[in-house]
């Protein structure tokens, strides 16, 4: 009898075979013929050659399936097996859907501008997104790096930001050096609970696929193999921003998020994402988009607070 060894890459066991076994019994019921045994992450299934080849191409969709939209149920499991894998690919084309988030939270652009912001990735390696808060900017661009990583076009994910914020001095916070910089960085952790499962989310950082650091760890280092994210880039310098530039590596991402009307930086400090879209305006490969006030997806009054901010210092 013929043996095969599937190993559940970057899935969590318990939530793949479902409550009681339930997925698993669903398969081993679709193929009688064969005799599937699963060991926590590791399943192996023994039968006749040319249905094992066809059971791991299909499993291998369930897994991608899964690894896409976070859940699998007795639906999706018959219709996966049921179908060929050519409709299958038709389905995720036409799907506009970023990221399955945890609890089958649809993430997806929520603007047009949105939308030409992920066009815009797709088709450059450095992407400018300039807009207020609240534009969704990083959030996107975060959607953005989950669905790279989850299709295996990069190997990490690097999220960064300027340390020193609305004045602040890291020397003078209380804690040590991690409980310093989270709460700087904790926007970009609360963007990546709403699409990564807790467990899994804490494995990934342990392992150094996903890493949040501060923009002076970037120094000396060369990213490859990433999707990269500079968020507050407003309050970069210019050493700072043309450091982070220049870290890029073969097969990455670089996307620079801002709001130039939020500079912290010291007076007659320049602005490293200020200088750098107009540096770069003209070079290609570099897209860079400018969303406003139309793309805000928070609170209804989020806008109206902008508009109001804005109508006094028009004044001024």
């Amino acid at each position: 009898m013929n043996e095969r060894i599937i190993e559940l890459t970057d899935i969590t066991a318990k939530d793949f075979w479902g409550a009681q076994d339930v997925n698993l019994e669903t398969i081993k019921k679709y193929y009688p013929k064969l005799k599937i045994v699963a060991r926590g992450a590791t399943l192996k299934v023994y039968g006749e050659e040319e249905i094992l080849d066809e059971f791991e191409t299909k499993f291998r969709r369930l897994m991608l399936h899964f690894t896409r939209y976070n859940n699998i149920d007795e639906n999706v499991i018959l219709r996966v097996l049921e179908t060929d894998g050519q409709e299958t690919q038709h389905m995720h084309e036409r799907d506009k859907i970023l990221v399955h988030g945890v609890g089958g939270k649809l993430i997806k652009a929520m603007t047009p501008n949105q939308q030409k912001l992920v066009d815009l990735v797709i088709k450059n390696d450095m992407v400018f997104a300039i807009g207020p808060a609240g534009t969704g900017k990083t959030y996107t661009g975060v959607a953005m790096a989950v669905k790279a990583l989850k299709e295996k076009q990069v190997k990490r994910i690097i999220l960064t930001r300027p340390a020193v914020e609305a004045g602040e001095n890291l020397g003078f916070l209380p804690g040590d050096m991690k409980e310093k910089l989270d709460p700087y960085m904790q926007p970009l952790y609360d963007a990546l609970r709403d699409m990564i499962p807790p467990e899994k989310l804490e494995d990934y950082i342990l392992k150094g696929i996903i890493q949040i650091a501060p923009l002076a760890f970037m120094r000396g280092r060369t990213l490859d193999n990433a999707f990269v994210i500079l968020d507050e880039a407003q309050n970069t310098t210019h050493s700072q921003m043309k450091m982070f530039l220049t870290r890029m590596g073969r097969n990455a991402k670089f996307m620079i998020t801002g709001d130039p009307g939020q500079v912290d930086l010291p007076r007659r400090t320049i602005s490293g994402l200020k200088e750098a879209i107009l540096i770069l305006k003209d070079v290609e490969g570099v897209g860079i988009i400018y969303l406003d006030d139309k793309d805000i997806v928070r609170h209804k009054l989020v806008k109206k607070i902008i508009d109001a901010y804005k109508s006094i210092e028009n004044h001024d």
